[in-house]
């Protein structure tokens, strides 16, 4: 799992901890399901069964892969709508090439990040370069999609194209967890992303045995993903392992733990953590499409049938898909 890492963890910025600082319980662990998504990519689905109130702003998380592709096997996503929500999709292993039909675009691989704020609508799709299909090889990555208020779901499109080279990196004050701070702030040190939506997205590793606590801003909620590994999380060391998402309550700190001895195919524990500001206004979703209400979804639709969502290029045989999810 390469993201971005350095040799000496200690040489970073340390995070630190207010001395009064509440620390969060844990309300519920869940594990994510496994299904298919676009052209038939390996998902787990990180939020499936997690009350949205617990989520809000973010509406759905899917771990693509861990797999390892044969010659031929790589796959990716029709061209298909957004409206009304941000996809966030961060590169861990692999290659991904992404195109919208707003001029957004560009191939994202380990440690990188693309923001796309879909907003009034546009098509994209995301797929393996040529080579990675013809060579086969490793892929692993996250899917995001945070919610715009209504203030927000008709602002014009934007693409963000984040390098890992330029994630914020941090350390712990043992130098037990390497911190890549990716959007939003923790504890004073900013990430690139650019959030229209307050959040804040932090990949963390953590060696065997290792203990992290974090400041956490106590007007966002709490989410922690484990992507690989195994450990415990919250005042009551909570287990958990690869799959499941831990949903913490109230307070301003987080902690999270890595078990002494983690499974044969990762050496460390590694988590994803989110926090956002709830919008806490009514969701209407079907499929692509992320508003308001059932008339705002109808018009989304209808914009998207009448050719106003962008026009998609007929490129290697490719041409205009009906609504997809990724």
């Amino acid at each position: 799992m390469p993201a971005v890492t350095v040799e000496n963890l200690l040489a970073l910025p340390r995070v630190t901890v207010p001395a009064d600082a509440r620390e969060r319980a844990v309300r519920a662990v869940t594990t994510a399901p496994s299904g298919f998504e676009g052209e038939g990519f390996p998902v787990r689905r990180a939020f499936l069964g997690i009350d949205y109130q617990h989520l809000d702003p973010f509406i759905l998380m899917d771990q693509m892969g861990e797999v390892e592709y044969s010659p031929g096997e790589a796959k990716g996503t029709p061209w298909h709508p957004h409206r009304g929500f941000e996809t966030v999709t961060y590169i861990i292993d692999g290659i991904f090439d992404h195109q919208d039909t707003h001029g957004g675009g560009g191939r994202i691989t380990n440690g990188d990040t693309q923001w796309m704020t879909a907003g009034s609508g546009l098509q994209h799709i995301e797929a393996p370069p040529e080579s990675l299909v013809m060579s086969g090889g490793l892929f692993h990555g996250i899917q995001l999609w945070v919610n715009l208020p209504a203030a927000d779901k008709m602002m014009v499109p934007r693409y963000q194209d984040i390098r890992g080279g330029t994630v914020q990196l941090l350390s712990t004050p043992d130098g037990g967890a390497l911190l890549r701070v990716i959007a939003g702030e923790l504890d004073g040190h900013h990430g690139p992303g650019i959030t229209r939506t307050p959040i804040t997205m932090v990949h963390a590793t953590l060696h065997p045995g290792a203990a992290m606590t974090l400041p956490w801003r106590q007007d966002f909620n709490g989410l922690l993903y484990v992507l690989a590994g195994r450990g415990a999380v919250g005042p009551d060391r909570r287990p958990v392992h690869t799959g499941q998402t831990a949903v913490f309550g109230s307070g301003s700190s987080l902690t999270a733990r890595a078990d002494d001895k983690q499974d044969s195919n990762t050496p460390d524990l590694e988590v994803l953590l989110l926090g956002g500001r709830p919008i806490r206004e009514p969701m209407a979703r079907y499929g692509p499409f992320v508003m308001n209400t059932h008339d705002e979804l109808e018009q989304a639709f209808e914009d998207f049938r009448q050719g106003r969502l962008g026009t998609v290029p007929v490129v290697h045989g490719m041409s205009e898909s009906g609504p997809g999810e990724s």
